[in-house]
């Protein structure tokens, strides 16, 4: 008769070997051993081997680290946290282990094809006090982006509508006659040639709000693997970044209520990594 994880774990791992190598544990951190008998609600934990992933161009600029706060300016293609088939190419998973701090997570998230500057808490006691601007709409977040110059749109404009994202899909959708759930001012910036540079500030922050915003004004982002289109991108493809920058964030601290002012080092438009930087480079802070 098998081992009583045999039926639960089976499709996942080979458990035999798993607990040969003694690779599921308890929570403790004891080993399972194939002779224990079996125990109702209790968990037990273990890694899968994880599938070789292709180096992320680009490195993670620190632009700010204190005790409590790590800021980076986050090449495009590089996932904020590890999740289906980016895992260690992932800002947490590389970051944890370069800059020696386990418990770092973000206080927000960028879309893994988006660049700029990400906040993420050194620590779990700090992240609450922090999340908690997010969710509050105190902090000021200014992007830019690349898109399509436009004679005649009148800008500033401030967009507003329903916007969902449901699980499996790709895109959003704008839901016309629902109450409205997201916000952004978009004004222009520069002009470059039948481009420009504009400058989005949202005010609320749901998923690919401001892509679905200037995709709706006729302007959609340069570069952009999903609006006005889904396009068949190789996950491996780093030529054309998302013209899209997390430009800059401000707010007063919630513990010691000094102003904070986080901004990026890179300038739009974005180009593609030279193949010098095709490995990944570690993380060299400065503030």
């Amino acid at each position: 008769m098998g081992h009583w994880l045999d039926q639960r774990l089976s499709e996942f791992i080979d458990v035999p070997s798993f607990l040969a190598d003694g690779r599921i544990v308890y929570g403790s951190g004891v080993p399972v051993s194939g002779d224990d008998s079996y125990q109702p609600n209790t968990f037990v934990w273990f890694h899968r081997d994880l599938a070789d992933e292709t180096v992320v161009p680009g490195r993670i600029r620190i632009i700010h680290r204190d005790e409590r706060l790590v800021v980076i300016d986050k090449p495009a293609f590089l996932s904020t946290i590890p999740r289906g088939r980016h895992v260690q190419q992932s800002v947490v998973v590389r970051l944890r282990a370069e800059l020696g701090l386990p418990e770092l997570s973000p206080l927000h998230r960028l879309d893994r094809v988006t660049s700029g500057v990400l906040i993420l808490a050194t620590e779990k006691r700090w992240r609450g006090c922090y999340q908690t601007l997010f969710q509050r709409g105190e902090i000021t977040k200014t992007y830019r982006a690349v898109a399509p110059l436009r004679p005649g749109l009148q800008l500033p404009v401030t967009v507003r509508n329903h916007l969902v994202k449901q699980r499996g899909r790709m895109q959003a959708e704008v839901r016309p006659g629902e109450p409205a759930n997201s916000e952004s001012l978009i004004d222009l910036e520069t002009e470059l040639g039948g481009n420009s540079i504009y400058r989005l500030t949202p005010r609320t922050g749901r998923t690919h709000q401001l892509r679905m915003h200037m995709w709706g004004l006729g302007i959609p982002i340069s570069g952009d693997p999903l609006y006005p289109s889904v396009q068949d991108v190789a996950i491996d493809d780093f030529s054309t970044p998302l013209q899209l920058l997390s430009s800059e964030l401000r707010f007063r601290d919630p513990l010691d209520g000094s102003p904070r002012h986080f901004a990026s080092e890179r300038t739009l438009p974005l180009r593609p990594v030279g193949a010098a930087e095709q490995r990944s480079q570690p993380a060299s802070p400065h503030s």
